[in-house]
């Protein structure tokens, strides 16, 4: 029987390589934006190296009267944010090797996306584009396709696991603190956890290295070599970690 590997992952703006680990493995990463949005997250934030220090690039959304509202329903607050992202992005970066090949794709998807009114359509447009620069061909799907009837959260990835034929799950690490493993063995499903070690390192512009940045800074400093630092294009094992 041949092997469907499935990832349900919350939507995230122009995340690190780990995240794009994520989706390499997968035949089919789903986008999870019908859970809560949390403030002081990655859902509409990430860093960069700037002059040699980290920096924040942040999209404004509207947060008032929307406690407990899913990803998918929080709006962009303003349309400035996306020049003033890529003004930051050029001034960061526009000495870095490979800064010529990938400017014009990542200008053309702020442009895109400055008037877009909803943060999960512009994780979503980013993520698609950073998949294609990286020559992932991953499906990539809403949650939505597979109505849901659990409010538990476990239940949940295991109704749209199995809707969609799933053999495979794989988590990021910090899941191992909520998910049931045993629920996802009854299911006939193998549940996986994402390995973070060993990432190697590349000329950055900042000191000690730091992995926790966007896939962007890996993109400019690395070029068509940046597939090469995501772990799963060496050997798609040992992204797994032992259960």
């Amino acid at each position: 029987m041949s092997r469907k590997t499935i990832v349900i992952l919350q939507s995230n703006y122009i995340p690190w390589k780990g995240y794009f680990d994520l989706m390499a493995i997968a035949d089919e990463f789903i986008l999870f934006d019908e859970v809560q949005y949390t403030k002081n997250d990655w859902r509409n934030r990430n860093r960069i190296v700037l002059d040699g220090k980290l920096r924040w690039l942040t999209i404004p959304v509207r947060t008032a009267g929307t406690f407990g509202a899913p990803i998918e329903e929080i709006e962009v607050a303003k349309t400035s944010w996306a020049q003033a992202h890529w003004d930051t992005l050029k001034q960061a970066y526009r000495h870095a090797p490979h800064f010529r090949a990938v400017a014009p794709a990542l200008e053309g998807a702020y442009r895109a996306t400055a008037d877009y009114t909803h943060l999960s359509k512009v994780n979503e447009h980013f993520l698609r584009l950073l998949a294609t620069l990286l020559e992932l061909d991953t499906s990539i799907i809403g949650a939505s396709i597979v109505p849901r009837t659990t409010p538990d959260a476990t239940d949940r990835l295991l109704e749209i696991c199995t809707a969609r034929a799933a053999t495979d799950y794989v988590s990021g690490p910090a899941a191992r603190n909520y998910l049931r493993p045993a629920a996802f063995k009854d299911a006939g499903i193998a549940l996986h956890f994402a390995d973070y070690s060993g990432y190697p390192t590349y000329d950055q512009n900042h000191q000690p290295f730091e992995h926790g940045v966007s896939i962007v800074d890996t993109l400019m400093q690395c070029g068509a070599d940046a597939r090469k630092h995501l772990k799963t294009f060496a050997d798609r094992g040992a992204f797994l970690s032992p259960m």
